[in-house]
């Protein structure tokens, strides 16, 4: 049944839904002015959520989705983090009063690529501008490879309590082909330094689908990782856009798996990681039964952003830096993306956002029918329809897609809950395009289904 589906639904192009609209909807029509108004109107007492983008590393990866540059020079990055402090400050202004703030993630890029001194100043700034709350998430994207102790230690010393680390695979075949040399006791190493700094928290990032990978080498990797241990796991398809990543094209496509073969991967993975004891979240994610995700999807709590799945409740994301994306309860914002143009607008003390989407009644009625069935595999529609005031009869966009979904089998209606057949959730977005309305000019933007 599984590799029917796979085969008759995995080269879908889909997004992988951590916003709706999307990033390809964004549009030059929501700009620095709209974003001015928007943070003036921030609710005072409700904490926000601050995301900053560092986008450096000392190598590149080959199968690297992320808006990133190569540099062997420190000081781009120096004059970058002086940016973000910069940013915040100018973000802080036009709010107009100290914002609290739950929950903090520096993505990449490496955010360690700046020097302790460096990333310790940053935090800083931010601790000034607004009042990161006492048991407030920080979290970070580390590459194990080139993690010192005294970048570690500095994380420690700045609060930071969560750390993600990048491992993908540690089959050496593998990694040659997607230029990535790790260790495992590259890995270890960085662990162990993170945790006697008192950074608790560890995440493992994998990859499936990758050239020359296989169900056998996914489970060593696995089975590695399962040794040291970390709080979290999450389980990403390898996405291989080339006309939009040209660093991608280094990867012989040849040794790329079919669909059916990166479904046998992401499942011989989910059941290796749920043998031992992790609690399967959503589509992609995995966490120990005392981890706050965990927690968040045993209470109904669980939430999708640009991270993936969350149990961050706040409804204001505030984006720093090249390329970061915000979100307001009026829509979405994003920074210019180049940081040459990014630096050049903080230098005129302007805000860098450049395009944005603006939600309409019906983005938000969209955006919580995916969002609950990307984090629930199940959405009651009636009772959507009528919190949001909407038509019924409308709901569905893809009829046909919806209709082909329950005659496979995959998706189910009893009485008015549409839920997600067992050992169908690898069919998710799948299930969630059905219900986004912005789909059809976008798609080839977006990775496989499977």
């Amino acid at each position: 049944m599984r590799s029917s589906l796979a085969i008759i639904y995995g080269q879908d192009r889909l997004p992988r839904y951590t916003s709706y609209p999307t990033a390809p909807h964004f549009s030059a029509s929501v700009g620095e002015a709209d974003y001015r108004a928007w943070l003036q109107s921030v609710p005072t007492r409700r904490p926000a959520s601050i995301y900053l983008h560092v986008p450096f590393c000392r190598s590149m990866c080959w199968y690297c989705g992320c808006h990133t540059s190569v540099t062997r020079l420190d000081e781009p990055i120096a004059i970058y983090a002086a940016g973000l402090r910069t940013e915040a400050y100018l973000v802080a202004k036009a709010i107009g009063r100290r914002l609290p703030v739950s929950h903090i993630h520096f993505g990449g890029g490496t955010p360690t690529i700046m020097t302790p001194e460096t990333f310790a100043d940053l935090v800083g700034a931010l601790r000034y501008s607004f009042f990161v709350q006492p048991d407030a998430e920080i979290a970070i994207e580390i590459d194990p490879r080139t993690l010192v102790v005294p970048m570690a230690e500095a994380l420690g010393y700045s609060g930071v309590n969560r750390a993600s680390l990048g491992v993908q695979s540690f089959d050496p075949a593998v990694q040659h082909a997607i230029n990535r040399s790790q260790s495992l006791e590259q890995t270890a190493e960085a662990v162990e330094r993170l945790r006697c700094a008192g950074v608790s928290r560890i995440n493992f990032d994998l990859l499936y689908g990758l050239p020359l990978q296989t169900a056998a080498s996914c489970l060593d990797t696995v089975d590695k990782c399962i040794a040291l241990r970390p709080d979290r796991f999450s389980v990403f398809g390898y996405a291989h856009i080339p006309s939009f990543k040209k660093h991608q094209r280094m990867i012989d496509e040849a040794a790329l798996p079919d669909s059916l073969e990166r479904l046998r991967q992401s499942e011989a993975i989910a059941q290796a990681l749920t043998a031992a004891g992790y609690v399967r979240i959503g589509l992609d994610h995995f966490a120990l039964p005392d981890d706050n995700l965990a927690i968040a999807k045993r209470e109904g709590r669980l939430r999708r952003n640009f991270q993936g799945y969350t149990d961050d409740a706040a409804q204001t994301l505030i984006g720093f830096g090249a390329s970061a994306i915000g979100r307001m309860s009026q829509g979405f914002v994003q920074n210019a993306v180049s940081t040459r143009d990014y630096l050049a607008r903080i230098a005129e003390d302007r805000l860098a956002t450049v395009k944005g989407c603006m939600l309409t009644a019906e983005d938000r009625f969209r955006a919580d029918i995916i969002e609950r069935i990307m984090c629930d595999m199940a959405v009651d529609l009636p009772r959507m329809c009528r919190e949001h005031r909407w038509d019924p009869s409308s709901a569905v966009v893809d009829r046909s897609r919806l209709d082909k979904l329950i005659a496979d089998g995959a998706v189910t209606i009893v009485g008015d809950r549409l839920s997600i057949s067992s050992g169908s959730e690898f069919l998710v977005r799948s299930v969630a395009s059905a219900f986004d309305a912005h789909l059809t000019d976008s798609a080839a933007r977006h990775s496989r289904a499977v």
